[in-house]
């Protein structure tokens, strides 16, 4: 009070508050710890001294500051004075690139206009012409014009640089984007809504989402810092909050407890969205709920969740704001950890509220893949392709690899609820392939859409289209709006037609239930609109029962469902993806190998598709290899000791130095540098001297039996690599430089080692590699499982439908997708693969077997589709992990069941882990 009269300076009156409720006390101090990365016990006057930081009511804020009634009245003048609001922000977007003496509109027409007539000829046709009038108008009107040239500059700098790309989302309902080259899908032929893109009922900015090659979208992301300035350019911000398994661990090292604890209980929870672990998942984990400190952590956890608790700010995934003036006069930037990066402080959703336009450049490892895939063509003779390659999407071929479910590794179709359905689908047309894409999502799934599709498409069920009263509409009314899905809505825009045509929605209406349907793994407000859809429906003449049912298909979107344009965009890289497959299978496997870590499956099961369909695969090898994985003609891919592969292809697929774990590429580089200056090296001492490689490098190379070209296997490699010394000795080096020394290491007599088991060799193989040419693990414990009755995945597959089956193997994939009603697991075997499901009551009361097998064991009833997939339907689980023991252990072969003993750290790992998806 000294203070404030001497300086003139009013008084506030705060408790300067942390949380709302002394209760949340300890949530703080918890919270406090992960900042400091401290402990409670540790922590000492870093937490505060007690529970007071809290929001007090208005009686307790007069009680504590009765000395001062001056400051709480000054507190609430301060307040009245603030009238700032967002809205008063004033937004101009930038107005490069247009060149001088041309507006932006002027521009922008004219090179959609002259595109049109590169495509069309001198002679538009009327309909495209009527299309580009209607958004050239609404464009003008909205002024995007900036905006389009924008996302359009950013894709002709891509094109220059080589970086394959292309639009999607909404953006592929524009002519506009089409001709300029942003969009690869054709509105007017698919008949496409340029007003789902932009309208002017939807008074939002247009949102032009592009994907890029991931591996270079970095260039294209510092082309805009450098076009613009990073004064004028800023990625939003994303708000990431605690999930499950983070929440968990990070809460139990505050709490002081061991980290092998917190990854135990962390074991429990299906993916990084699970919930709070239930009582009897912690039981199941070996934990005690009455041990105070174990009710301590699963309740702080809980709070963290329930909200859900904000964990940090971060960058999103690649969403541009930019400025034609200074954009930290509109929001604060930041510096972000990574390099040349900064980002403002606002995520999407504040950005949305405030009418500010995003350019998103995001990033796909598809198009990577497939930029890939087109240089190998080209440097092999095999054509010079780029993405619009057969524009027409109309090769039988292609389609018939598909409506065999063979799809391992084709973009989007590759899961194997994909792989499933594209024989029950039997796609022939690329909209046969954006209903596949589409459809197999928990939306349509959950909306119930998938099977009336299915047996209205195979004419098993008669397409229906009801009527409204005749006062109210034509009896055709939804046939033009369902007519291409049978009857059944598969995608967003359908279900916005269908709230305006059939519930008489306003166009502003429609666009709340399409941004209710537009939402991921959040709460969707979907349901506020079930009244108003069965009601407008009924008032109009439809049944209630159609009502009712047409509403639960839409509810479904609330769990995420496609756009139709955003579905015909990725058909296109479904297409294009399946037919580099189709016609250069050996091609397609490198492309996809080269752009790890990407897509559904693991280099095992890339390499086993690609010898499936007859390519040639050899192993890496220090006389072949270089980094990445590359093609080579057959005749000159035969190295000396090298008895891996035996049927001849015109190409072969060498594996690359890139698949051994922990090689580097600088490694790989001058390996390859100097076996082109000096030709094949001839012994390990030979790389480690004119490649100059560490004795770590040579001991890798060794590990993945990669030198056979040299003449020995892995365990010679390894005798060799270790007594090869990392330094040459000067005399030595002398002696080379002069042309006549002698090797450093003198002849040794052989050391008589004993020969490595072939089972040893593939479980090495898959420690280092992860993935053997050699064989299978499984074939090697076939013995062991035979002995049970326990049948292979060839066998299960060829089981009559009904029978009880009990089938083992290695776990490929994990998946628990919507709402978790069933868990989708995938083993492999020598034999092939099998598909289980287990509902979501038998998966609770086996969870630990179902998460943490590596080799499972499954007992079941065998389920065959009339089209010929089939599942196997879980009942029991049995986790059978240490029965790869026996891979490394050659004297314990027996077939009594196996537990696993202490053995080398290396085999703590036989396999790489599976991949889970949630």
């Amino acid at each position: 009070q000294a203070l404030s009269a001497r300086t003139g300076a009013p008084l506030l009156a705060t408790m300067d508050a942390l949380y709302a409720t002394p209760a949340e006390r300890p949530l703080q101090d918890v919270l406090s710890c992960m900042r400091e990365g401290t402990t409670v016990g540790k922590a000492g006057r870093l937490l505060e001294a007690n529970a007071e930081r809290h929001i007090h009511a208005p009686a307790e804020m007069a009680r504590l500051f009765r000395a001062c009634p001056e400051a709480l009245a000054e507190t609430i003048r301060l307040l009245e004075r603030v009238d700032f609001t967002l809205d008063q922000l004033r937004y101009e977007y930038p107005h490069e690139p247009v060149p001088e003496g041309w507006t932006a509109q002027q521009w922008l027409e004219e090179l959609t206009t002259v595109a049109a007539h590169a495509r069309y000829g001198p002679r538009i046709p009327r309909e495209v012409r009527a299309l580009l009038d209607e958004e050239f108008g609404l464009i003008r009107e909205r002024n995007y014009a900036y905006y389009f040239l924008t996302v359009h500059d950013i894709v002709a700098f891509a094109r220059m640089q080589g970086i394959l790309c292309q639009g999607r989302g909404s953006a592929a309902n524009s002519m506009v984007c089409f001709l300029l080259g942003i969009t690869s899908v054709d509105p007017q032929k698919h008949d496409l809504l340029f007003s789902r893109f932009v309208s002017e009922e939807r008074n939002e900015p247009p949102d032009i989402d592009v994907d890029f090659e991931h591996e270079r979208r970095e260039e294209v992301m510092q082309y805009v810092y450098e076009r613009y300035g990073r004064h004028r350019a800023g990625i939003a911000a994303t708000v990431i909050h605690f999930r499950s398994r983070s929440a968990l661990r990070e809460v139990a090292k505050a709490l002081g407890l061991s980290a092998d604890v917190a990854a135990r209980m962390a074991s429990t929870v299906w993916g990084s969205y699970g919930g709070d672990p239930e009582a009897r998942q912690i039981a199941e984990a070996g934990f005690d709920l009455a041990n105070p400190e174990i009710a301590r952590l699963r309740a702080l956890v809980g709070q963290l969740l329930e909200a859900p608790f904000p964990r940090h700010l971060s960058q999103h995934v690649g969403g541009f704001v930019l400025t034609q003036n200074r954009l930290d006069e509109t929001v604060p930037l930041h510096h972000a950890a990574m390099d040349d990066r900064s980002f403002i402080e606002w995520d999407k959703d504040d950005i949305d509220a405030l009418g500010l336009m995003k350019v998103d450049v995001l990033a796909l490892g598809m198009l990577t893949c497939i930029r890939k895939a087109f240089d190998l063509m080209r440097a092999n003779g095999l054509g010079d392709h780029r993405l619009d390659v057969d524009l027409d999407s109309g090769d039988p071929a292609v389609y018939d690899m598909l409506c065999k479910g063979d799809s391992i590794g084709v973009f989007q179709v590759e899961s194997r609820a994909q792989i499933n359905m594209l024989p029950r689908l039997r796609p022939r047309t690329l909209y046969d392939l954006t209903i596949q894409v589409a459809i197999v999502r928990p939306g349509p799934i959950e909306g119930d859409m998938v099977h009336p599709y299915l047996r209205r498409r195979c004419g098993e069920e008669k397409v229906e289209f009801p009527a409204p009263a005749p006062e109210h509409g034509p009896a055709d009314e939804l046939k033009g709006l369902l007519g291409k899905t049978f009857g059944v809505p598969l995608f967003q825009e359908q279900a916005m037609k269908l709230a305006i045509v059939a519930a008489d929605f306003k166009p502003f209406e429609a666009n709340q239930l399409r941004r209710a349907m537009a939402t991921f793994r959040n709460a969707g407000t979907i349901h506020h609109f079930r009244e108003k859809m069965v009601n407008g429906m009924v008032a109009r003449g439809y049944m209630q029962d159609f009502a009712e049912r047409c509403y639960s298909q839409i509810e479904g979107f609330g769990s995420y469902g496609f756009p139709e344009s955003h579905a015909l965009s990725f058909a296109r890289l479904v297409y294009v993806s399946a037919w580099i497959k189709c016609h250069h299978p050996a091609v397609f496997a490198c492309a996809l190998l080269n752009s790890q870590p990407m897509g559904f499956y693991a280099p095992a099961q890339i390499v086993r598709d690609a010898r499936e369909h007859g390519v040639a695969v050899h192993a890496a090898d220090v006389n072949g290899s270089g980094w990445d994985n590359s093609l080579e003609s057959v005749r000159h891919s035969r190295l000396r000791g090298g008895d891996e592969e035996k049927e001849a292809r015109p190409i072969a697929l060498r594996l690359g130095l890139r698949q051994i774990d922990g090689f580097r590429e600088d490694w790989a580089k001058r390996l390859v540098e100097a076996r082109i200056v000096g030709g094949p090296f001839t012994g390990m001492e030979d790389i480690a001297r004119r490649a100059g490689l560490p004795a770590r490098a040579l001991r890798l190379l060794a590990d993945a039996d990669a030198c056979r070209s040299l003449g020995q296997d892995r365990r010679a490699a390894l005798w060799e690599a270790r007594r090869t010394p990392s330094d040459e000795l000067p005399l030595f080096a002398a002696a080379r430089e002069r042309g006549d020394g002698a090797p450093e290491l003198g002849e040794e007599s052989d050391a008589m080692l004993p020969a490595m088991p072939l089972s040893e060799h593939v479980a090495t193989d898959y420690q280092v590699t992860r993935l053997s040419l050699k064989g299978h693990p499984m074939q090697f414990l076939r013995p062991v499982f035979a002995a049970e009755g326990v049948l292979s995945c060839a066998q299960t597959s060829a089981a009559k439908n009904g029978a009880r089956v009990r089938t083992a193997g290695v776990v490929l994939v994990r998946q628990r997708p919507g709402k978790g009603n069933a868990v989708f697991v995938t083993i492999e075997d020598e034999t092939g693969i099998t598909n289980i499901l287990l509902w979501a009551r038998l998966f609770e009361m086996q969870r630990r077997p179902v998460m943490a097998s590596r080799l499972m064991l499954v007992e079941g009833e065998v389920q065959r589709s009339k089209e010929g997939v089939v599942h196997l339907m879980a009942t029991r689980v049995h986790d059978r992990t240490a029965e790869l023991d026996r891979l490394t252990q050659p004297e314990t072969r027996d077939a009594r069941p196996h537990a696993r003993s202490a053995s080398h750290p290396r085999n703590v790992r036989i396999l790489p882990g599976s991949r889970d998806f949630h």
